[in-house]
């Protein structure tokens, strides 16, 4: 199936490709573009099984992978490029930057699992079938949407794409999502990387975080103070700020970020 995109700005410029997370789609990109369409050429992807690609009943991490490459390589036209991605979208990075370490110049990295959890595993597909018709429940939608930071008027959209998204396709983004683990050749890539992971996260991501920046060393780490899981829909400005900055330097000075810190 084709990957459906959108796209923005000037389509000689720098090119950004923007990647989602789980259970969401390319519109929670909607800050960033307003944002660096003014001076890059932004491309936002809908990920298989996700948004407008919701046909992709399976998930696969290393297909959506390729999928991602196969866009770059279509539309850069040895354009610099950049890669942001958040939460599954971080992990596809990960996973495609180790397919291919000489693909991107840049990436940002937020908020990637890469600890597999296996004990929860054998759970997943019982708890989601169990739990699917909480999904269209609008109580526990909101629950989830809160602690995403959906802006309310995005609201709408989201509780329309869950309640779309097949048990299957859940079940096996989940399966991936807990899986994943850091590829081998992931200590290759010569990209320069910065990772974000918020300091209200879950432990295990901000040992993943960690993980990323010990594996290789053109990762950098930072920790976004006062924000969960979910750091571009919780403080956009920040966000944005912190991802300007690291793409006009190779290295980003700590000092010009008072709400963040290095690892």
């Amino acid at each position: 199936m084709t990957l459906y995109y959108d796209e923005y700005g000037d389509k000689n410029a720098p090119l950004i490709v923007f990647l989602h997370g789980g259970g969401v789609s390319g519109w929670m990109w909607e800050k960033q573009i307003i944002y660096f369409a003014q001076h890059y050429h932004c491309i936002v992807p809908d990920l298989p099984g996700h948004g407008k690609n919701s046909g992709d009943t399976y998930f696969s991490m290393k297909e959506a992978a390729q999928k991602i490459i196969d866009l770059i390589e279509t539309i850069s036209n040895n354009r610099k490029t950049t890669v942001v991605g958040f939460s599954l979208g971080a992990q596809i990075i990960v996973q495609m930057v180790s397919m291919r370490p000489s693909l991107i110049d840049t990436a940002v990295i937020i908020s990637a699992l890469v600890r597999p959890m296996p004990v929860f595993k054998k759970w997943i597909s019982p708890t989601i079938k169990l739990t699917s018709p909480l999904i269209s429940n609008r109580i526990f939608s909101k629950i989830q949407a809160k602690t995403l930071y959906i802006p309310k008027e995005k609201y709408g959209q989201y509780y329309e794409e869950s309640c779309r998204m097949s048990q299957q396709t859940l079940i096996s983004v989940m399966m991936e999502n807990m899986s994943f683990s850091i590829p081998e050749n992931f200590k290759h890539v010569k990209s320069s990387m910065l990772v974000l992971v918020g300091d209200k996260e879950k432990s295990i991501m901000k040992k993943s975080a960690n993980d990323l920046v010990k594996s290789n060393a053109n990762c950098k780490g930072m920790v976004v103070a006062d924000v969960g899981h979910g750091i571009s829909l919780a403080n956009p400005a920040l966000f944005n700020e912190i991802i300007d900055n690291w793409l006009s330097a190779s290295h980003p000075n700590n000092s010009e970020f008072s709400s963040a810190v290095k690892f």
